[in-house]
């Protein structure tokens, strides 16, 4: 019997556990073996491989973070390492392996492949930093958990006449910054694809208040460079400019991280784990899968991590618009 062997790496995300039981529940229904490798190419390594059956995913679809755990692997960036878990996969009769996971993981499922194990990857990251797919796993979940937070921010901003500042993840992306500070109406947001100036937001916090409002929400990406020290220089800015403002930072974490997956997060990731092993039954290999305009995608592994992320640049201009 042929064996699939999963695994997650890198940071978490809320909707892994759901491609982990789509993989299991496809794999087993068409006859596989299917082992589940703990803590990432770390457990891999270390032979920390379990087998898998229809009631290991049983009732996990709804839990966030990720039952096989994840971790990150130095040993595993070498040549050496990589040639010892194939060995291990060799070991356990693993001869196809799906990778949950960002650019890194997948970097790794890549050097896997050219040592001749079939590999395929499933995008799971909340920071959505994948180009070549619309969504990751993970990313809508993590946006819902910033907008819940600005809500909850928002409340108690306006009851005492404060400016909050919002530092959100992202990494090097500002997907969540920008779709989070738009549903949470925030006046200003901070990304690390556009260049924007302490004083462009103090001087927009200056018309708000003239026209009466008092309190404002910022929300800033983690990775915004155009912001000298971040939340705490844009604070020190604001009230350079203000002497009088009351400013508050709330670097939300990795809380953003944890909690249920949302339905969006659960139905794609439970389409991407399905097709996952459909390709390996096909004997494809060094794949990815992803979703483009609403339909599931497969492509060269090579060619989706030398695609360049587009900012949405007019989704920023109607979010500026529509917070004057």
């Amino acid at each position: 019997m042929k064996a699939i062997g999963i695994l997650t790496s890198g940071g978490d995300a809320p909707g892994m556990n759901a491609a982990i039981r789509a993989v299991v529940r496809t794999a087993i229904y068409y006859g596989y073996k299917v082992y589940g490798i703990e803590k990432g190419y770390k457990g891999l390594l270390s032979e920390e491989i379990i087998e898998m059956d229809l009631s290991s995913v049983g009732d996990i679809i709804q839990r966030g973070g990720t039952i096989l755990k994840s971790s990150r692997c130095d040993e595993f960036r070498t040549e050496e390492g990589r040639k010892k878990a194939v060995e291990i996969l060799e070991k356990f009769g693993i001869e196809n392996l799906v990778v949950i996971g960002g650019d890194g993981s997948f970097n790794g499922a890549k050097k896997l492949s050219e040592l001749g194990v079939s590999t395929i990857g499933i995008p799971g990251t909340i920071d959505n930093d994948l180009a070549y797919t619309d969504y990751t796993i993970g990313f809508d979940t993590a946006m819902n958990t910033i907008i819940d937070a600005i809500s909850k921010i928002r409340d108690t901003s306006s009851s005492h006449d404060r400016i909050n500042i919002v530092e959100v993840m992202g990494r090097h992306c500002g997907d969540l910054a920008l779709y989070a500070g738009l549903a949470g109406g925030a006046e200003s947001i901070v990304v690390p694809e556009m260049d924007i100036k302490t004083d462009d937001i103090v001087k927009r916090l200056k018309t708000t208040q003239k026209r009466g409002k008092k309190h404002s929400i910022i929300v800033l990406a983690e990775g915004a460079t155009s912001i000298a020290d971040g939340a705490i220089g844009l604070k020190k800015a604001i009230n350079e400019g203000d002497e009088g403002a009351d400013v508050r930072v709330t670097v939300l974490g990795h809380v953003q991280r944890g909690g249920a997956p949302s339905a969006f997060d659960r139905i794609l990731a439970s389409r991407l784990g399905n097709k996952a092993v459909e390709l390996l039954i096909e004997g494809k290999s060094s794949r990815v899968v992803g979703i483009k305009d609403n339909k599931i995608i497969d492509l060269d592994i090579d060619e989706a991590l030398s695609m360049t992320n587009t900012f949405d640049e007019e989704t920023y201009e109607m979010a500026k618009v529509l917070s004057i």
